[in-house]
């Protein structure tokens, strides 16, 4: 796997400002992780049935309509090494979260070494995802948990052009606030950008100090065109 230019853009992120984003609402948009033509050739794998290891009907598991693969090992090189830069700057945020909600925290400095955690506990599956929604599809609001050992904070990836390449398809994410009524966020994605947003839950203040608040993401109905993201989530599956 070579870092090639992904590792130099994750470090341009104003991760301050990611951090305040999350803390805020749940999410926070990183700048460009990828190049069009990068974009355009992960888009592109879509039809090699060899790179995947399941493909998943969204209509026949009642998850939305539209369809998503997981990637098969070894992923591309900018699959990889955007887990691998992006790890190491979201494991502090992660901790602090934890830390708050008086939570273990059990994520190693090194992303190799909570991949082999994550493998000894019998999550051997890759989670990395190509998504693929047409017109009229959309996401239903989900968790993406996989098993016992979890990442609190995933991002993805808008591998097309809002708005050129498809109309709708907005990102969204849906936060239950302690005592309070649900919060729902809608976020439109440029082109080869990122969105960090929360896996589970996230902390938030409450008359008791901190307390957890569940948080599920999806996506809106697809208006038009053809939209493809990339999921990166930093657990593998059960």
């Amino acid at each position: 796997m070579t870092a090639g230019p992904w590792r130099e853009r994750v470090e341009a992120v104003d991760w301050d400002g990611v951090r305040s984003g999350l803390d805020d609402v749940g999410c926070a948009l990183t700048g460009p992780l990828l190049s069009p033509q990068e974009a355009a050739e992960i888009a592109a794998l879509y039809p090699d049935g060899s790179r995947f290891r399941s493909t998943i009907d969204m209509a026949r598991y009642r998850f939305g309509e539209g369809q998503y693969r997981y990637f098969a090992e070894p992923y591309p090189d900018a699959v990889d090494a955007l887990k691998s830069a992006l790890y190491p700057k979201l494991l502090p945020i992660a901790r602090d979260w934890w830390t708050r909600l008086g939570r273990d925290t059990p994520w190693p400095n090194d992303f190799g070494e909570w991949l082999q955690r994550c493998h000894a506990a019998g999550q051997t599956k890759s989670t990395a995802i190509l998504l693929r929604y047409g017109a009229g599809d959309w996401n239903a609001l989900h968790r993406d948990l996989y098993g016992e050992l979890v990442f609190p904070l995933q991002v993805v990836v808008n591998l097309n052009d809002p708005g050129v390449d498809h109309t709708g398809g907005e990102f969204l994410l849906y936060e239950q606030r302690p005592r309070a009524q649900s919060r729902g966020t809608a976020v439109v994605i440029p082109h080869g950008h990122g969105l960090v947003f929360t896996t589970r839950d996230r902390p938030v203040r409450s008359a008791r100090g901190w307390s957890a608040a569940p948080v599920r993401h999806g996506v809106s109905v697809v208006r038009s065109g053809v939209r493809f993201t990339l999921g990166l989530v930093f657990h593998d599956a059960a």
